[in-house]
């Protein structure tokens, strides 16, 4: 049984799950990164705030994988909304990770407040007219946010990465993405490890299968046709996050999981309507 690929609305394919890099920095984070390449990761996401762009590049290169198998993301942050600055930043975040060309470029917070995220979204598209980025989109847009790009620009964003997790399912999100084309994707899939991983309901689940718990939550997104992001240092959880292919999930095991929604599920109450990013 193999994943389905994900099929962005510019004709892009993602591959079924990503590999998070976030706080993987310097030369052990470069050995991490392209382990998770060596792995079979294709699709590394990254961002400007994480300061390890130059990480992602260094690791593709020790992982000796051809450029053109593996798909690097990166994000813009709120500081550099405004049309020049954000320009220059997806400059700068090609410079440091030393490739000819990002695969996918984000705005990371649409930062109401300020204000500035049509500007930003403007320059996303010139820059994919540039040839700088293949793909552009958004993380933690609300439908309005969504709207608001479109009704100024006519260009819909490719993805919208998301918090989602078994305690989050966002539900309404995601039908708001789905019904405007954009793929989803999911940050912190996980949830709170330290609460979600056990979980009696998943627990359950992953005892009949045969499996963790983190490869019940993972196929749980693939299925729901969001595209999971995990990160995961050690080899072990490198190669058992990315082994999704030898079971499903039923009916009633989907909708056990989706009863664990919570009303207060956010992990830090990042709540984009007001959440501010810089």
């Amino acid at each position: 049984m193999s994943l389905a690929t994900l099929t962005l609305n510019d004709g892009v394919v993602l591959p079924a799950i990503g590999f998070g890099t976030y706080r993987l920095k310097g030369g052990e984070g470069a050995d991490t990164i392209a382990r998770a390449i060596i792995t079979g990761y294709r699709l590394l996401d990254s961002a400007f705030n994480y300061e390890n762009e130059g990480t992602v590049g260094a690791a593709i290169r020790r992982a000796g994988v051809p450029r053109d198998e593996v798909l690097v993301a990166s994000k813009l942050p709120g500081r550099h909304h405004a049309y020049d600055a954000a320009l220059a930043t997806v400059e700068e975040s090609l410079f440091r990770t030393g490739l000819d060309h990002l695969d996918l470029y984000l705005i990371h917070w649409p930062n109401p407040r300020q204000g500035l995220f049509v500007e930003a979204w403007q320059a996303l598209i010139e820059a994919r007219r540039r040839g700088l980025v293949r793909s552009i989109g958004v993380c933690n847009f609300l439908p309005a946010h969504l709207d608001r790009l479109v009704e100024a620009t006519g260009v819909t964003p490719a993805v919208n990465q998301i918090e989602l997790h078994p305690y989050f399912p966002q539900d309404a999100q995601r039908a708001a993405d789905r019904a405007r084309g954009i793929v989803t994707q999911a940050w912190s899939p996980l949830g709170r490890a330290s609460t979600v991983l056990h979980d009696p309901v998943l627990e359950t689940i992953a005892r009949r299968l045969g499996r963790s718990i983190p490869q019940v939550i993972l196929r749980w997104h693939v299925q729901l046709g969001v595209q999971p992001l995990p990160k995961a240092s050690s080899p072990e959880r490198q190669a058992d996050n990315l082994d999704l292919s030898g079971f499903e999930l039923t009916d009633d095991d989907m909708a056990a999981i989706a009863g664990l929604a919570r009303p207060d599920g956010r992990i830090k109450d990042q709540d984009p309507a007001r959440y501010e990013e810089f």
